[in-house]
C-alpha cells in the first residue's frame, strides 16, 4: 500500500509525525510514549484477533512503516529538538513568503480563525486522536487532516509572534469544486511514484539539507530512511556524500562502497570512491592516526591547503 499523503505539512515534502501519532506539536516525551502504545495495541496484529488477515497486514504495515519511525523521532531527545526546531521555521518560512494555504477540512477552516487558538488546536487535536485508527482504510485522510491542523496552528503561532500588528492567514477554501472535495488536484512537485513514498521524502528532504550544507540534519534524516529501506543504494550513496562533506573519509567510503554493492552504477559513488581511495592511500597508518588524541571521529587535516577534504573538493574545508 502507498502511504502517500498530499495535504497539510506532507504537501511541503515534510513527514508529519505528529499528526501519524496524533498528539500536538509540544507534546512531551511521556504523552508521546502513551499515545504511542495506545496506537501499538491497536494496530499490532497479535492484538486484532477478530480482523481479517488483509487488515491484520495493513495494520502492520501502518505500524511499522508510519507509527514506529514516528515515535522513533519523537521520543528521542536529539532528533526530537531537531525535528521541533525545522516545524517552527516551517511556519515562520511559510508566513514570511504570505503563502495562501489551502484548507480541505472544517475544522482546518474554523481553526484559522478561531480567536483561542491554543485551546481550539488542542481540543482538535484531542477529538481526532480517540477514532484515527479506528478505520484502517480511512486512517491516511485522517492523518491529512491532523496535519492541515498543525499547519495552521504552526502558522498562526509564527503570525503571532512575528508582528505587534497581527497580519490575518491567508486561506484558500477547498469547497465544492468538482474533483477537490475529497483530495487534491494536480500532485505537487514531481515525486516518484514508488511505493515506499515516505523513504523517499525522507531522501528529498535529506539531499535539500546537503545542498545547504546541512549535514548534520541530512544525517539523521538518511538514517530514518536506511531504518525503513537498509538496501536503498542511494541512501548510501548519500550518506556518503554527508559524511565525505564532513571529511569523514573512512565512513564515506563505507557508503559508498554499500551503495556500489546494491547498484554498480550509482553515479554519486562512482564518481567519488575512486578518489576516496587515493585520499586514503596517501594517508599515514591507522596506528600513526590514532596516535593523535584529538582527532575523534574525523580524519586528520595533514595535507595544507584544505586538507584531504580541499584536496578532494579542491576547496579550503568549510
Amino acid at each position: 500500500m502507498s502511504f502517500k499523503i498530499d495535504r497539510g505539512l506532507f504537501r511541503y515534502d515534510f513527514i508529519d509525525h505528529h499528526a501519524v501519532l496524533c498528539v500536538p506539536v509540544d507534546a512531551d516525551v511521556k504523552d508521546i510514549r502513551k499515545r504511542y502504545l495506545q496506537i501499538a495495541r491497536r494496530l499490532h496484529p497479535d492484538s486484532s484477533i477478530t480482523e481479517s488477515a488483509e487488515q491484520k497486514q495493513l495494520g502492520n504495515e501502518l505500524l511499522s512503516k508510519l507509527v514506529n519511525p514516528a515515535y522513533e523521532k519523537l521520543a528521542n531527545e536529539r532528533t526530537r529538538t531537531e525535528y521541533i526546531l525545522i516545524l517552527s521555521q516551517m511556519g515562520k518560512r511559510l508566513v514570511q513568503e504570505s503563502t495562501s494555504v489551502t484548507l480541505y477540512t472544517e475544522l482546518g477552516r474554523q481553526l484559522a480563525n478561531a480567536p483561542n487558538i491554543d485551546h481550539s488546536y488542542k481540543s482538535a487535536i484531542a477529538k481526532l486522536a480517540p477514532t484515527q485508527y479506528d478505520s484502517l482504510e480511512q486512517a491516511l485522510q485522517v492523518i491529512a487532516q491532523i496535519s492541515e491542523l498543525n499547519l495552521v496552528y504552526l502558522m498562526r503561532s509564527a503570525v503571532k509572534t512575528s508582528a505587534t500588528t497581527t497580519p490575518q492567514l491567508k486561506v484558500n477554501s477547498a469547497i465544492p469544486k468538482p474533483d477537490t472535495a475529497k483530495q487534491p488536484s494536480p500532485a505537487p512537485p514531481p515525486a516518484p511514484t514508488k511505493e515506499d513514498s515516505v523513504v523517499e521524502q525522507y531522501v528529498r528532504r535529506a539531499q535539500s539539507l546537503i545542498d545547504k550544507n546541512q549535514f548534520a540534519q541530512a544525517k539523521v534524516e538518511l538514517q530514518e530512511a536506511l531504518k525503513l529501506e537498509p538496501k536503498n543504494s542511494h541512501c548510501h550513496s548519500l550518506m556518503g556524500m554527508v559524511y565525505l562533506k564532513q571529511n569523514q573519509l573512512k565512513m564515506a567510503k563505507i557508503h559508498f562502497d554499500n551503495a556500489l554493492k546494491l547498484d554498480p552504477n550509482d553515479q554519486i559513488a562512482l564518481q567519488w570512491k575512486p578518489k576516496i581511495d587515493k585520499a586514503l592511500g596517501q594517508q599515514p597508518t591507522d596506528r600513526k592516526v590514532t596516535s593523535s588524541p584529538n582527532n575523534g571521529d574525523k580524519q586528520p587535516d595533514k595535507s595544507g591547503n584544505g586538507g584531504l577534504f580541499g584536496g578532494l573538493f579542491g576547496g579550503k574545508k568549510k
